[in-house]
């Protein structure tokens, strides 16, 4: 382990209370993954640089989070150096990101100032990115990028129509937008903030749409208008994106801000051909994740789009991340958190 013998910590004790800073023993770090799903021993440790604050951390913070068994340390994105590695795919010094596998909900995560990883769910720094840029980008750049992925395989180009993009003030959304445009897609997003439409628009946006329009109760179908969809939402939001969706159309949904209920019919699959391509990235392999960062990234970067993205983001202390949190959880930021331990 580290020649530190204590970090500080964010470690949500118990359920329904806020996450604390601590002084946190080295050797409490786990030796071994407690990812259900992903067992083994945990034979990297990397020096923490930058974390993000995404909704599960939000939860995770809050002590909110489904099946949160404390103690906890959030922080799903890690990207930061490593100090000791018993792996062949790293040595000392490697700059690397992780993101999701269950770190940050089931195993101790970013919010501290060393992580104890298992090899496997690390990746290196990707062409063009450094740590605060892979920060940055985070679960949220991740996810978006493996949804427009996801369109782009199954066919939606530019010239069949606007592609919406719901949630599009959170990191999913505003970075799917950023990208979708660089693209030559003609990005329409949905909002509930309306003093948000500029910054939307200087993303890419040609144009926004109130969320309201998409709350209440739907209909199996409604006249035919985007070729695909982002959907970060969930719920009713997501019913209603599928009955307005051309014929073909396909759209990606990776969030559940709305509810976890579909309230919506077999109709927009079976009279106009309508793909729902659920869109998951926590467990995926990391050649899948090289893949997509390499497409995606880089481009991402040159463009500047991401400097936008982040543009009303702050950097936070762990002491700030709670406070956040709340009003994460309440629909109250938009854009991109970044965490730093130090």
């Amino acid at each position: 382990m580290s020649s530190a013998k204590t970090i500080r910590a964010l470690i949500t004790r118990t359920k329904g209370v806020s996450a604390q800073v601590e002084t946190l023993p080295v050797i409490e770090l786990p030796l071994q993954s407690t990812v259900k799903n992903s067992p083994g021993e945990c034979n990297l440790l990397v020096k923490v640089k930058y974390s993000s604050l995404n909704y599960k951390d939000a939860l995770v913070v809050s002590g909110k989070y489904p099946g949160l068994k404390p103690p906890m340390i959030g922080g799903i994105d890690i990207a930061g150096t490593v100090q000791e590695s018993k792996s062949d795919l790293f040595k000392e010094g490697d700059e690397v990101i992780m993101n999701g596998w269950g770190v940050g909900t089931d195993h101790y995560g970013g919010f501290a100032q060393l992580a104890s990883l298992r090899s496997e769910w690390a990746m290196k720094m990707p062409k063009g990115l450094d740590a605060l840029g892979a920060a940055q980008i985070g679960t949220g750049g991740y996810t978006a990028m493996l949804c427009v992925d996801a369109l782009v395989r199954n066919g939606v180009k530019p010239e069949h129509g606007p592609i919406l993009v719901t949630g599009s003030t959170g990191g999913v959304g505003s970075i799917s937008i950023a990208i979708l445009a660089d693209l030559g897609y003609k990005v329409t997003a949905v909002s509930g903030k309306t003093s948000s439409t500029d910054w939307l628009k200087s993303l890419g946006a040609t144009d926004v749409k109130a969320r309201s329009d998409f709350e209440a109760e739907g209909k199996p179908l409604v006249k035919e208008q985007w070729a695909g969809c982002v959907d970060t939402v969930g719920g009713n939001v997501l019913a209603n994106v599928l009955s307005g969706t051309k014929y073909g159309g396909s759209v990606a949904a990776c969030g559940l801000a709305g509810g976890m209920n579909l309230p919506t019919t077999v109709a927009p699959f079976i009279l106009r051909g309508v793909s729902l391509l659920g869109v998951e990235s926590a467990l995926l392999p990391v050649a899948k994740r090289e893949e997509v960062y390499g497409k995606y990234a880089e481009a991402l970067i040159k463009s500047k789009k991401l400097d936008k993205v982040c543009e009303k983001a702050q950097l936070l202390t762990l002491e700030q991340v709670p406070d956040v949190a709340e009003k994460m959880l309440k629909g109250q930021i938009e854009g991109r958190y970044c965490v730093t331990p130090e």
